[in-house]
């Protein structure tokens, strides 16, 4: 924070310019409220003291009134826009066109063939002096040619051609790409709102809409959208590790610390705020400001001197200063440990990133391979083709190498050189990262309808893999609209509404008070918004279900809620997930103090010693009547799938006030007044989407806070538990009993013993989530590692929805900070849309396999052509120009048509392919090579008797710039014709007979195959001299195509094979191997570990290291201690290895 105290020192004006008139007739200027932001703690509250007389004087100086709000007046609004600046920060500019290109240009196979281009036009238009020499010879079949003057330059051109058509290609895409993820951002960042009071009512809006003088509702599970002072707080506790890098909870109050942090999450609680810096004034922009937002550095150098004097609000310095901090509001700062952030950037700069996505790791793994495949074939080619031209040339012919004839020389060796490349090219799948880009585009965009909002690109292709789903219960499996369906109330077990005259007056009222105040006041129900429809639920939907109970008794909340403001409140325990209970104490009219509390109906229980009578009388409530109860109402309550919801109170005389901080004591002693059971129906569409994971071989899991009974009835009704299947449904207390041993440590040996069976965890805390997410990836039981999706909605999930390989938040539900910890956000809440993510998770994989299976028969073909034909002719049957046509555009546009196929039900017939799953299965392995059989054979047939079938005059060892043969032409048409359909065949990959079946379901996939036919006709008839064809008749197109269908045909003699039978196919395209991960998993290992473990090995090492130079220079020291010393830093280096 020093730094931070420093930057103020430019941007403030001094103190004694306090009689300067205030801005815009507020009461504070920018500069103070920014001065006053970084204070902390006592030293705020004196200062707000000394300026403002309260919190209210701050109000009243920034015309805001702490209960009404502003007054939602555009104009006022803009006003505090223009002042106090607005609540966004200036994204990072995105990369420019021209830079993608440059990127685009940086490929190692592009640059090779753009010198080889460049050096072939060097030669075309060197005219060599010593042409008419004899001595030279018409070598290698007069492949040296008078005509090569005019058209020499050509092939140069058509290869410079191509490869800025290919630079244009990948540098759009990867625009596009950045567009939509710019989309994306927004999106997120519109979505995120936040509850202010304006006009005396609660609004949602939007958090760029929030200006300084805002009165804010705070409340458990918020992302701190802009700076504030607390007005009035409850049990307020906030995490403010993001900025300090404390990882305690920070308990503010309006009396000893009430200043709220942007950035910052709130953990329990609740409260309002005055908001008094928005944007780059923030504590969080204010930090971006001072990082220059990171890769600017040298830009902020050169403005360094105008930044100094500028003023400082001109939006283009800020947006200097600010460049890159894309959308704080939706990734204000990523680590949850704060402190250690720079200590784990610095790592993630040394250890290369671990990438988590298993696709595109297998994906770089087999594109090396058969880039160096490629590359050793090429090598062969080249040096082959030198050996043959050398010897015939030198050994056979017996000429002698004469200067003049060198540059006709070099130009062989040229033309070699580039045959080579090419063979290089084509065997290079450079269309495999583009597919993956595409595929996961098409779907993240796709997805979208499907209510899934893609945060991280990999979190989608992850999904198909995914074996088990940790999955909430309340509003993912069920509707989240919940209401009191049975009561337990003065000694009487009500299985629907009870009439209000059958209860006593004493009773409901008490109920009704208890109900009323004991719950968030941001909680209401509303009347419906269209006729006949339910009534409108906001806020807490457990209050939601009590107040409506309220009102089903024919009474109303809210007249007891005006009676007892919010701020009338004594004392308010907020719910949280320990506690599993809410508490709010108010003052009598005597002078003692009531305390209403509501929680699990076990944990209250047992906390109450008295229960209110038919009469509404007291009568003592024992252990054994306790146990009682719990057999005959709460059980069978929990046994219907009912949340039982305990109500209670406790008064507290005039004469002694408790200690209220002694919570144990506080809420102990209670009067039970009511047992409720609360239904939350299971949503209709879940059983089926369960039944569909279970299909698909997903075990899905239940993991929740509520009672044992009712969850398992609840997965009973999704179909999670089947009767007279072996199963374990487990609480939190008894799960953590089994994982543990003795000293309270878990241990993975006693964890798989659990996790296999167990369907169903009730009861459980966070930390039980998290430890189940953990084991169940660490486990190595099983043949393969599990792949876990988790869902989560609240604050407390962030860890489990880390830890998981995706994270799903609930969009509704979910808070912020679980958003922020997410992979997707499911914008419906509705599990039906993870089975959709499933869906398109497996999609992507199988595209890719499709594109992969179309792309290496083309490259085993044409490499295999380029390299035969040059040995044996001395030249490809397939020139550079054809090759790159075939290659890349074939490439780009067969990726896009593969990897656009939409996604069907018959992909949860499946079981997952797990993490170690090879890309190409022995079915794609045998589909490539026979293909690539049947195209060989026809290809070959074509160069030897080609002339002869058809007829035509050979093209076979042509002088080098001699015009295109009909022969060649033929061969690359038939080429053609046959990839355009084994891209019909490419779309199955399981060994499907019908290659048809969906094909138009697929419009991208019908366009571009009939757009790449139209410009192949083009090409060939009138590509003339750049693309070495030459026009071919009806009777040969139709030849060319009749070879072309005939893949079909060969595909379905393919497919009857089993591929069982062909045990000499090998798998290709694993993951990273174990040896290879070691290094990455280990950095990963690492980071699980604790920081301040880590600081301590490393303080150790230092310290024996250090302990053995002193020892080593010190040559008089006692012999005794060395060796001592020496032992024990020999004894410890083994634990504190690095």
């Amino acid at each position: 924070m020093g730094d931070m105290a420093n930057s103020s020192i430019e941007f403030h004006p001094k103190p004694q310019q306090r009689e300067a008139p205030h801005a815009g007739g507020f009461g504070c200027t920018l500069a103070e409220l920014r001065a006053l932001m970084e204070l902390r703690g006592a030293e705020a509250l004196q200062k707000i003291q000394e300026a403002y007389g309260d919190v209210s004087g701050l109000c009243r100086r920034l015309k805001t009134s702490p209960t009404e709000g502003l007054a939602d007046n555009a104009n006022d609004l803009e006003k505090r826009r223009q002042i106090y600046g607005q609540n966004f920060i200036p994204p990072k500019q995105p990369k420019t066109f021209l830079q993608l290109v440059w990127e685009a240009l940086q490929d190692v196979t592009l640059i090779i063939l753009e010198v080889a281009a460049i050096v072939s036009l060097g030669l075309s238009f060197y005219a060599p002096p010593g042409e008419e020499s004899e001595a030279c010879g018409n070598v290698s079949g007069g492949a040296e040619d008078e005509g090569e003057a005019e058209a020499g330059w050509i092939e140069g051109a058509a290869i410079l051609l191509s490869v800025i058509c290919v630079v244009l290609v990948t540098a759009f895409n990867d625009w596009s790409k950045e567009k939509q993820f710019r989309g994306l951002q927004s999106r997120i960042e519109q979505e995120q709102k936040f509850t202010v009071i304006r006009n005396g009512q609660l609004l949602q809006v939007p958090v760029a809409a929030l200006v300084v003088g805002d009165i804010a509702q705070v409340k458990y599970g918020d992302l701190l959208p802009a700076d504030g002072v607390l007005i009035q707080g409850n049990d307020l506790k906030i995490d403010e590790s993001s900025l300090t890098g404390e990882s305690d909870h920070v308990r503010k109050s309006a009396d000893k610390d009430p200043m709220l942090l942007s950035g910052t999450h709130v953990m329990e609680g609740s409260g309002r705020m005055v908001v008094t810096a928005v944007g780059v004034n923030s504590q969080t922009g204010i930090i971006f400001t001072l990082l220059g937002a990171g890769g600017e550095e040298e830009e902020k150098k050169d403005k360094k001197g105008k930044q100094q004097d500028g003023a400082m609000d001109s939006s283009q310095t800020r947006a200097k200063k600010q460049d890159g901090a894309v959308a704080m509001e939706m990734q204000p700062l990523k680590s949850a440990e704060g402190g250690e952030m720079e200590e784990r950037e610095k790592k993630k700069a040394n250890v290369p990133k671990k990438e988590k996505s298993v696709l595109q790791g297998k994906l770089t793994k087999l594109a090396v391979q058969i880039g160096k495949a490629g590359l050793v074939m090429s090598a062969i080619t080249v040096i082959i083709l030198v050996l043959y031209f050398v010897i015939e040339t030198f050994v056979v012919e017996g000429r002698v190498w004469l200067a003049e004839c060198t540059p006709v020389y070099v130009q062989y060796f040229v033309k070699f050189f580039i045959i080579g490349v090419t063979v290089l090219v084509v065997a290079v799948p450079e269309g495999l990262p583009l597919a993956v880009t595409i595929s996961l585009a098409y779907s993240v965009k796709k997805m979208m309808k499907d209510n899934n909002l893609v945060r991280h690109l990999d979190a989608c292709e992850t999904m198909g893999n995914a074996t088990a789903i940790c999955s909430d219960k309340t509003g993912t499996l069920t509707t989240n609209r919940m209401t009191v369906v049975q009561s337990y109330l003065g000694d009487t077990h009500y299985k629907e509404i009870p009439s209000p005259s059958a209860l006593t007056p004493k009773i409901l009222d008490l109920l009704v008070h208890a109900i009323s105040i004991n719950s968030a006041y941001t909680t209401k129900i509303l009347p419906p918004e269209k006729e006949g429809a339910l009534p409108r639920q906001v806020g807490n939907k457990t209050e939601c279900a009590l107040l409506g109970f309220v009102l089903d008794l024919k009474r109303d909340f809210q007249p007891v809620r005006e009676q007892i403001p919010e701020d009338k409140l004594y004392k308010v325990y907020t719910f949280n997930s320990v506690r599993k209970s809410m508490s709010t104490v108010i003052c009598m009219p005597d002078g003692g103090f009531r305390l209403f509390s509501k929680g699990a109906s076990e944990i209250l229980l047992k906390k109450c010693t008295n229960i209110l009578n038919s009469n509404g009388e007291l009568r003592g409530f024992r252990p054994r009547d306790r146990d009682d109860m719990v057999k005959k109402i709460i059980e069978p309550m929990a046994c219907d799938g009912l949340r039982t919801i305990c109500i209670a109170y406790r008064d507290f005389p005039s004469s002694q006030e408790p200690d209220w901080d002694d919570e144990n004591e506080v809420v102990g002693d209670l009067t039970c007044i009511a047992v409720v059971g609360i239904e939350d129906p299971v949503r209709p569409e879940v059983p089926e989407a369960i039944r569909k994971c279970q299909r698909a071989g997903i075990t899905v899991r239940m993991v929740t806070g509520d009672n044992i009974n009712t969850a398992r009835a609840i997965a009973a009704k999704c179909g999670i538990i089947q009767p007279g299947e072996d199963f374990l449904c487990l609480e939190g207390k008894e799960f953590n009993r089994r994982i543990r041993n003795e000293k309270g440590e878990i241990e993975q040996e006693r964890l798989d013993k659990v996790w296999p069976k167990l369907r169903v965890l009730a009861r459980s805390s966070p930390t039980d989530k998290h430890t189940l997410v953990k084991g169940i990836i660490d486990s190595t039981t099983g043949e393969q590692r599990q792949v876990v999706a988790v869902t989560g909605d609240g604050t407390n999930d962030g860890p489990a929805l880390k830890k998981a390989d995706v994270g799903f938040a609930m969009g509704i539900a979910g808070t912020d900070v679980a958003k922020e910890a997410s992979d997707i956000i499911l914008t419906d809440d509705n599990f039906t849309s993870i089975v959709k993510a499933v869906m398109w998770g497996r999609n992507v994989y199988d595209s890719i396999s499709k594109f992969l299976q179309f792309q290496l028969t083309v490259n085993v073909v044409a490499v295999i052509v380029a390299f035969t034909g040059a040995c044996i002719t001395q030249d490809s049957p397939l020139k550079a120009v054809q090759m790159l046509w075939v290659n890349l555009i074939m490439d780009t546009f067969a990726s896009l048509a593969l990897a656009t196929e939409p996604p069907t039900e018959s992909l949860l017939l499946r079981k997952p392919y797990g993490r170690d799953k090879p890309l190409i299965s022995r079915t794609m392995m045998k589909n490539i090579l026979g293909h690539a059989v049947y195209q060989l054979t026809i290809i070959f047939t074509l160069l030897f008797v080609g002339e002869l079938l058809f007829d035509i005059d050979s093209g076979r060892n042509a002088p080098l710039h001699s015009p295109p043969s009909e022969h060649y032409t033929i061969i690359f048409n038939t080429f053609v014709m046959m990839q355009l359909f084994n891209e019909i065949n490419a779309r199955k990959i399981h060994g499907e007979r019908n290659v048809f079946d969906g094909i138009f379901s697929n419009p991208i996939f019908c366009t571009i195959v009939l757009g790449t036919f139209g410009i192949q006709i083009v090409i060939v008839q009138f590509g003339g001299k750049p693309f070495s064809c030459s026009p071919l008749s009806t009777e040969q197109w139709l030849w060319c195509l009749f070879v072309g269908v005939g893949e079909l045909v060969w595909g379905q003699v393919i497919a009857t094979i089993p591929t069982s039978q062909l045990k000499c196919l090998k798998e290709a395209g694993h993951g990273p191997g174990k040896d290879e991960m070691t290094d990455e998993e280990l950095a990963e290992g690492e980071e699980e570990i604790d920081h301040a473990e880590r600081e301590l090995r490393r303080g150790q090492i230092l310290w024996f290291r250090g302990l053995n130079r002193i020892q080593t220079q010190d040559t008089e020291a006692q012999e005794k201690k060395r060796a001592a010393v020496g032992a024990m830093a020999r004894v410890s280096s083994p634990k504190f290895e690095c």
